[in-house]
């Protein structure tokens, strides 16, 4: 893993609105917690060693067979236990994207290749990772690209990171046809959908060849029985999550055009409600110092992104409120230099 993910509220004493993960913290999870409260017996005894009746749930939800599911502890667990199921494979990671990808191949013996061009997948590829929409840049690829790609390359596996899936104004794959086109794994991230980081929950959907291979890597034991109520009380009650993501991708597109008034950045273009900007002058872990300790406000430095460079930040929309004090103190940190 490397150091410094989003996130890192525990190294400022002081946040007071948190853009640095692409967590919307807009969610009101009152109706959850006090669902938890009462479920909380079940810490006395062990979870489900497979999460099973959860697994049956979102099949259900999407219309597939319980063995096309397999839900993890986030999606990151997903995402070790395919590089650990296909062990020693050339894996082509697209950047600038999720560092965790190249993590876990690495971890289990891998040949990693980067490339940052569609054109460029090498022949010898077994695995092709990719983060749709993706991560830092908020761009989603076009359904009919995506599809033809994915064609031109039929014996490599595609592992789709799905996790803001959510939030995208572009058509994303759904699972039913990414189970049609056999070679497709898709990583799907409750933790981002309803805002709930620290039950990390997630799940990957897959032709049952596939998930099985997966689930003979799982550990027993891995999501944990909160994480399991939490995920039954999520799916039952639709009003808990994002309401209106239309109006998180309205949201960035103010902040954005607030940023590139200053004359002083770069946003790259984003179709979530996240985006990539990039500054003139000056370094991203600079910014995010001052506006961590100075307005209590934590971005993410997006440098240590593969790809990128330290001029580069990530910024999550949050409330219109949190964002108009984002604008505010960035022309003032403009104006001190």
């Amino acid at each position: 893993m490397i150091k410094g993910h989003g996130d890192d509220l525990y190294c400022y004493p002081d946040i007071r609105s948190n853009f640095s993960s692409n967590v919307c913290h807009c969610v009101n999870h009152e109706g959850l917690i006090r669902h938890l409260a009462t479920r909380m017996a079940c810490i006395r005894s062990y979870p489900e060693p497979q999460p099973y009746t959860l697994e049956a749930a979102l099949a259900e939800r999407w219309g597939i067979d319980s063995n096309e599911v397999c839900v993890t502890n986030g999606a990151t667990e997903a995402i070790y236990l395919i590089a650990q199921a296909f062990r020693g494979s050339v894996s082509t990671v697209v950047i600038p994207t999720f560092s965790e990808y190249a993590d876990a191949c690495h971890l289990h013996g891998h040949r990693v290749v980067y490339t940052s061009r569609w054109d460029n997948i090498p022949a010898e590829t077994d695995i092709v990772w990719l983060c749709n929409p993706n991560n830092p840049t908020g761009q989603t690829l076009d359904k009919a690209l995506l599809t033809d790609v994915i064609r031109q390359h039929p014996k490599a596996l595609f592992v789709i990171d799905q996790s803001y899936e959510t939030f995208s104004e572009r058509p994303v794959l759904s699972v039913r046809e990414a189970i049609g086109m056999s070679r497709v794994m898709l990583l799907h991230s409750m933790t981002k959908q309803y805002a709930i980081p620290g039950l990390r929950l997630g799940y990957l959907t897959a032709p049952a060849s596939l998930t099985e291979r997966i689930v003979r890597s799982r550990m027993p034991w891995s999501v944990n029985s909160l994480a399991i109520e939490a995920g039954h009380y999520l799916l039952r009650t639709p009003s808990v999550g994002v309401s209106d993501a239309a109006a998180l991708v309205t949201e960035r597109k103010r902040v954005e055009q607030g940023l590139q008034e200053t004359g002083r950045v770069y946003v790259h273009p984003s179709h979530t409600h996240y985006f990539l900007a990039e500054l003139q002058e000056g370094k991203a872990a600079v910014l995010k110092d001052y506006l961590a300790r100075r307005h209590g406000l934590l971005i993410r430095d997006a440098s240590n992104f593969a790809g990128l460079n330290e001029h580069c930040f990530r910024i999550a929309i949050q409330t219109p409120e949190e964002n108009d004090n984002l604008l505010n103190a960035f022309t003032q940190w403009i104006h001190s230099r």
